[in-house]
């Protein structure tokens, strides 16, 4: 099954992505976390960093050393990114959506 997961008005759901199910036997199957508003893919911490930051978000530096960290001042919410980018995975980037 492939697809864009999207995180609208409270509710999570799958949007199927037909296209991508045909590309699938060329290229392997990719996950890959998309900044909807500007339609980027996010290939790095330092794109990441700037969305998140833009939404409030803030490093955080007394954390786990291994990993990457950021939080918000108004809540208790923590997302914690493996400080290896190419270790980021669907339940990271359901991290991020959630939070």
């Amino acid at each position: 099954m492939s697809g864009v997961w999207v995180f609208k008005n409270g509710v999570f759901r799958l949007v199927e992505n037909p296209q991508a199910e045909a590309s699938e036997g060329r290229h392997g199957k990719r996950k890959m976390l998309v900044h909807l508003p500007t339609g980027e893919v996010v290939n790095s911490y330092a794109f990441l960093e700037r969305i998140l930051i833009g939404l409030g978000w803030e490093r955080y530096y007394d954390g786990d050393p291994d990993l990457y960290q950021f939080h918000k001042h108004s809540s208790i919410d923590l997302i914690s990114l493996p400080k290896d980018f190419s270790k980021f995975n669907s339940i990271n980037m359901y991290d991020i959506v959630v939070k």
